[in-house]
């Protein structure tokens, strides 16, 4: 693509293709960055929900698009790193996709049906080592990063409990609400406005500290030592898109996170804003799938 080409662009709207389903968080976040590369550029950002499979269905798609521009993703930590470890897929993200830069980091909340009884993560331990295999982690899904927070916890806790898999994440908090499932993860901004109103309780957070959004709430590490269960979000772009789009894209995410009122915004829901260069988010993802591969090893979770 010629240097001229890449000074015009966008010459047309921008399909963004978003791993999880509207009205999820990271819908919620890709809109925003949508909306703001629509007003820099004059040019629309149209929002291309694509969920299902734990995101593969967005990222086969995108993978196959044309190496253009004009074709984003917006995934997450789950898509980009843990799927590839547990599941036999037709891409590879850290082969097929040009990373542009990492958005935002969502600590995992760890949260409970108020009338399990437990009120701290040391009781949640106690009550699981009392009744080994009775409780119940839900998630939203098998290989997602609340499903490998489950597994974590067991590990690290040295407790046994059983993970049950929902089909996506209003369902899955629909039953720790109801008290179907003891307790489960996600990420802070689905589920603390509903331990705030008093129908979940927060027993703590995935994050090594606690977050400001939540200054109440613990870290898991103050009770397990060295505990960390994130999420995180990221823009990427079909493999091979030019590197002056990339370039091009990356600097006005850079610019946009760097505005106060923006990134307040995503922190008031419990995100962390976080760029990095394209470099920075390859490195990035390489980083989190070691630490993911060594977890899923020591639970004994295998690839399918």
């Amino acid at each position: 693509m010629s240097t001229v080409v890449c000074a015009d662009y966008p010459a047309r709207p921008i399909r963004l293709i978003v791993s999880n389903g509207p009205g999820s968080v990271v819908d919620a976040t890709a809109r925003m960055i949508g909306q703001r590369l629509t007003e820099a550029w004059g040019k629309q950002v149209v929002i291309d929900n694509r969920a299902g499979a734990g995101g593969v269905i967005a990222h086969e798609l995108a993978a196959q698009a044309p190496r253009d521009g004009y074709t984003l993703l917006f995934s997450t930590s789950a898509g980009l790193v843990i799927n590839p470890l547990l599941l036999k897929l037709t891409y590879d993200p850290q082969r097929d996709f040009s990373p542009v830069s990492l958005a935002v980091i969502n600590p995992q909340m760890l949260v409970a049906y108020p009338g399990m009884g437990a009120t701290t993560v040391s009781q949640l331990l106690a009550l699981a080592k009392s009744k080994p295999g009775k409780l119940n982690c839900g998630s939203t899904g098998n290989g997602t990063s609340n499903h490998l927070g489950c597994e974590l916890l067991k590990s690290m806790g040295n407790v046994n409990f059983v993970h049950v898999p929902y089909k996506s994440t209003s369902a899955a908090i629909t039953a720790t609400v109801a008290g179907e499932v003891d307790f489960m993860w996600n990420s802070m901004p689905a589920v603390y406005p509903l331990a705030k109103a008093g129908k979940l309780r927060a027993l703590g957070v995935g994050a090594k500290k606690r977050v400001a959004a939540a200054p109440e709430v613990p870290a898991i590490a103050e009770t397990i030592p060295g505990f960390e269960c994130l999420n995180w979000y990221a823009m990427l772009a079909p493999r091979d898109t030019p590197a002056a789009i990339i370039s091009k894209l990356n600097a006005e995410m850079v610019k946009m996170f760097a505005e106060p009122a923006f990134a307040q915004k995503l922190a008031e829901q419990g995100s962390e804003p976080q760029t990095t260069t394209p470099a920075g988010l390859a490195d990035w993802m390489r980083q989190d799938s070691a630490r993911w591969s060594k977890v899923i090893r020591q639970t004994g979770l295998a690839a399918r």
